[in-house]
């Protein structure tokens, strides 16, 4: 019985800080603003969750691309190209005005 008497006590207590915090203008302000808080946490829990399942689809849609452009390039036959080269262009030094 003293487990219940106590519990009684402590909800008791608990009852009575709620209602003098709810007076308080300040600490209302406070349970105001962590509500809101908790609000915007579970709307980007959200978005998250929806950005996983995004990620899961775009690397299932990458490894296909993939495998079609593996298969493309050994399907076509090699082009030669020619072997002549450009010579790499020298920069040009410019002489400071003097």
């Amino acid at each position: 019985m003293t487990t219940k008497n106590a519990l009684d006590r402590i909800a008791t207590l608990g009852e009575e800080v709620i209602g003098k915090a709810s007076q308080n203008p300040n600490l209302s302000r406070f349970v105001q603003g962590a509500m809101q808080l908790r609000e915007r946490v579970d709307d980007l829990s959200k978005r998250v969750r929806g950005l996983e399942a995004m990620e899961k689809r775009l690397a299932a849609v990458e490894s296909r691309v993939a495998k079609l452009e593996g298969s493309n390039r050994r399907a076509s036959s090699p082009k030669s190209k020619s072997a002549t080269k450009k010579a790499p262009e020298k920069p040009t030094e410019e002489k400071p005005a003097e």
